[in-house]
C-alpha cells in the first residue's frame, strides 16, 4: 500500500456548488493554476453536463493545467459521459468521474430503482467510461448510508469493468469516524479485487465530521482524498484540504504519510478563493484563520518568546503565512509588550514601560486589538513628551442640534482650574474653554484628522499647529475619542509654547 496519498480537489466542482461561491469563467482557470502550483494530484474541474457555461470551463481548464489530472464528473449515463470526455479529452492527463447512489434511501426516492438496476447502471457506466480513458473514477453516492454487501457488490463489479479510483462518500455528512473507518476497512478486505484500485473517500462536514472522517478512513487504508479549498461546499461544506494537509505533515510521525502538496501555498491559494468568492476567511479557521497564529494570552505570549512551540504545532511560514502574530491586549503581559517595542525600536526604562503597560492596557479596554501604530503613539505621547504645564484631567463635550459647549477640567502649574463654554462646532467649544482656563490664546494655523489604523475603533490622530505673538508650536494627540485626541494635540501644542518660553525660545508672556 502506497505511503502516499493522492489529493483530489474539488474546489472548482463541489466547491462551486456553494451557495454564494460561484466563479465566473476566468475566475475558475485562474484557480486551477493556483491548485496547480499548489501541488493537488487531481482537479475537478466541474459537471460539463451542468450547463454550456460548466462544459467551456472544464475545456478551458483541461487545455490549460499540464502537471495534474483534470476530471470532470458525470452521472453513470452515457449522453453525461460522452460530455465529459468531450470537455476533457484534451488535458494533458484527462479522468473521466461516474457516479451513481447506492444507499435505499436514494436508489428508492431519487433513483426510483432497484439495485439490480443500479448495479447494471454502474458497470455499464464504467464500461462506457472506459472506451476513453483507462482512468476512470467511480463513486457511490451515499455509500455511508447503504447497504455493506451490496456496496462491496458494486464496488467489486466496477473495478472489474475497469475503474482505477473507487470513491466511497460520506454525501451527507453523517458518518461518524470509527464507522466510517470500519467501512473502508470492510470494503478493503471483502472486496477481492480491491488491490486493483485506489480507495479514495470524500466527507461533507455536517456533523462537524470531515476531516476526522477523512483521516480515519486513511488510516484504514484509502489512499485519496476529496477535498476543497477552506472546506467549502454543499451546506456545511467539505474536508478542507489545508487541514488535511497539515494534520498529515504536522503528525507524519503518526500517519506516516505524505502528499505531494506545496504547504506554503496553502495560505496564498485559499486567500486567492476568498478574494474570487468574495467570502471572508472566519478568523477562528483552523491552520488559516487570521487567529491561527496569534496570541494575546500573556502567558502564551511569555511561551511565545522563550520557545514558539510551547503553543504552536506547525510555524506560519510553512502555509505561506508571513509570521506569527503577539496581539497586544488587554490579556498581554508585559514580555509581549517589551518585545514588541524592542520590534518598534523603543528602549525604554523600568519606569517608562510601566507608563506604555498601563496606557495599552487601558487603550486595550477600549479597542478590541491594538496595533503597532496605536503602541508607538502611546510611547510618543507617554514618554518622549515634554514637561506637562498645562494637563486635562476632565473634558466634557456637547454637540449636535443644541449650541456646542464644552467643560474641562485641568492642572496649571500644580492648580486645578475649571472652566465651560460655547463654541460653534465642538472643536472650537474645547478650544476656548481651554484659552479661558490657561489665559492664552493663540492662532490654529492647521487642525489635521487621521485613523491611525483601520476599523471603527481605531485610534484618531490629530495634529494642530498653533501661533502665539510669533511664536509657533506643533502638537499632537491620539486617542480613540476624536475631540479627546484633539484636546490632547492642542494641550501638547501650548505645552511645546510654554517650553520655549522658558527656554527663551520665544517671547515670555
Amino acid at each position: 500500500m502506497s505511503d502516499r496519498i493522492i489529493i483530489f480537489d474539488t474546489t472548482l466542482r463541489d466547491g462551486e456548488q456553494s451557495p454564494g461561491a460561484t466563479m465566473n469563467h476566468k475566475e475558475k482557470i485562474r484557480l486551477a493554476r493556483q491548485l496547480e502550483n499548489l501541488g493537488v494530484d487531481v482537479i475537478e474541474a466541474g459537471f460539463p453536463a451542468a450547463s454550456q457555461g460548466d462544459f467551456e470551463a472544464v475545456k478551458a481548464i483541461a487545455g490549460t493545467v499540464k502537471n495534474c489530472q483534470v476530471a470532470g464528473l458525470c452521472r453513470a449515463m452515457p449522453a453525461d459521459i460522452d460530455r465529459v470526455w468531450e470537455a476533457i479529452k484534451d488535458a494533458a492527463h484527462p479522468r473521466i468521474h461516474t457516479f451513481l447512489a447506492t444507499s435505499p434511501l436514494h436508489m428508492e426516492h431519487k433513483l426510483g430503482k432497484t439495485p439490480e438496476q443500479v448495479f447494471e447502471m454502474a458497470v455499464e457506466g464504467v464500461k462506457h467510461a472506459r472506451k476513453y480513458t483507462d482512468n476512470v473514477e467511480f463513486s457511490a453516492e451515499d455509500a455511508s448510508r447503504s447497504d455493506r454487501e451490496f456496496l462491496a457488490r458494486v464496488v467489486e463489479a466496477v473495478i472489474d469493468a475497469g475503474a482505477t479510483t473507487v470513491n466511497i462518500p460520506d454525501t451527507v455528512g453523517y458518518a461518524v469516524p470509527e464507522e466510517f473507518a470500519d467501512l473502508i476497512r470492510y470494503l478493503i478486505e471483502t472486496v477481492p479485487n480491491s488491490d486493483k484500485a485506489v480507495f479514495s473517500v470524500h466527507c461533507h462536514n455536517d456533523l462537524g465530521l470531515a476531516l476526522a472522517n477523512t483521516l480515519a478512513a486513511i488510516r484504514a487504508g484509502a489512499r485519496q482524498a476529496e477535498v476543497t479549498l477552506s472546506g467549502i461546499g454543499e451546506r456545511a461544506g467539505n474536508a478542507a484540504l489545508e487541514e488535511l494537509v497539515m494534520a498529515l505533515q504536522t503528525r507524519e510521525p503518526y500517519f506516516g504519510l505524505s502528499t505531494n502538496v506545496k504547504s506554503e501555498q496553502l495560505f496564498p491559494s485559499c486567500r486567492l478563493l476568498s478574494m474570487i468568492i468574495g467570502q471572508a476567511i472566519p478568523p477562528y479557521k483552523a491552520i488559516i484563520g487570521t487567529n491561527a497564529f496569534a496570541h494575546e494570552s500573556g502567558i502564551h505570549q511569555h511561551g511565545m518568546l522563550k520557545d514558539r512551540r510551547t503553543y504552536e504545532i506547525m510555524t506560519p511560514e510553512s502555509i505561506g503565512r508571513e509570521k506569527t502574530e503577539l496581539v497586544l491586549g488587554k490579556h498581554s503581559g508585559r514580555h509581549a509588550l517589551k518585545s514588541k517595542l524592542d520590534e518598534l525600536g523603543f528602549s525604554l526604562d523600568d519606569e517608562a514601560m510601566v507608563q506604555v503597560f498601563e496606557a495599552v492596557k487601558e487603550l486595550a479596554d477600549k479597542k478590541e486589538r491594538v496595533y503597532d501604530e496605536d503602541i508607538e503613539a502611546v510611547v510618543l505621547e507617554r514618554v518622549y513628551r515634554i514637561p506637562d504645564k498645562y494637563r486635562l484631567t476632565n473634558l466634557s463635550v456637547l454637540a449636535g442640534t443644541i449650541p456646542p459647549s464644552a467643560a474641562v477640567v485641568m492642572d496649571v502649574d500644580g492648580e486645578e482650574r475649571r472652566e465651560a463654554t460655547f463654541g460653534v462646532g465642538p472643536v472650537d467649544a474645547a478650544f476656548n474653554a481651554i484659552d479661558k482656563v490657561t489665559g492664552r490664546s493663540p492662532e490654529l494655523l492647521s487642525y489635521t484628522v487621521n485613523a491611525i489604523t483601520g476599523g471603527t475603533d481605531a485610534q484618531g490622530e490629530v495634529t494642530v499647529r498653533i501661533q502665539e505673538q510669533g511664536c509657533a508650536a506643533v502638537g499632537r494627540g491620539a486617542d480613540p475619542d476624536i475631540i479627546v485626541a484633539t484636546v490632547k494635540a492642542y494641550l501638547n501644542a501650548m505645552n511645546r509654547l510654554a517650553k520655549k518660553e522658558e527656554d527663551k525660545e520665544c517671547a515670555v508672556r
